[in-house]
């Protein structure tokens, strides 16, 4: 589950960056403040490289941008809300109003593409998506996507 590699910490809202790059770094130092990155440095090149060869802005206002660096460590989510929209060469040409970053160490591809795939299979819900754009805190945009792994029974 999303829900054992995202805690309320690693949420950021509203965030401070305005740039996709300041964005990313935003968050990597938040994962970085948490003691969850062995190697700031490494995380951060594996995200922006990764965001070269192509976009993570997916259209509708969300981003995931993610890396792979090599060594230890687990994979980590951090999630953050950009005060302003914040343009992102999205494949819609929309800026983006959510920023979802993943990035773990190479060896565990596994993981990585289990949590992009949930990432986004839950950004594909329009309730969801509604939910985390009315989100004002961390705290709020955490229990969205908790709600969003554990949804209640009906």
């Amino acid at each position: 589950s999303l829900m054992d590699i995202l805690t309320v910490q690693r949420i950021k809202v509203p965030m401070v960056a305005q740039t996709k790059a300041g964005v990313i770094e935003e968050l990597v130092d938040l994962l970085a403040g948490c003691g969850e990155l062995p190697d700031r440095q490494a995380a951060l090149a594996a995200v922006l490289e990764r965001e070269q060869t192509r976009t993570t802005g997916i259209g509708g206002g969300l981003a995931i941008p993610h890396g792979k660096y090599p060594g230890p460590g687990r994979l980590v989510m951090a999630v953050g809300k950009p005060a302003q929209p914040v343009p992102f060469d999205s494949i819609d040409d929309r800026p983006v109003w959510l920023v979802i970053l993943l990035v773990g160490p190479a060896e565990r591809i596994g993981e990585h593409i289990q949590a992009l795939a949930r990432i986004s299979r839950l950004a594909s819900l329009d309730e969801f998506r509604k939910a985390l754009s009315r989100a004002g805190t961390a705290e709020e945009v955490f229990e969205v996507f908790r709600r969003g792994e554990h949804p209640p029974l009906p």
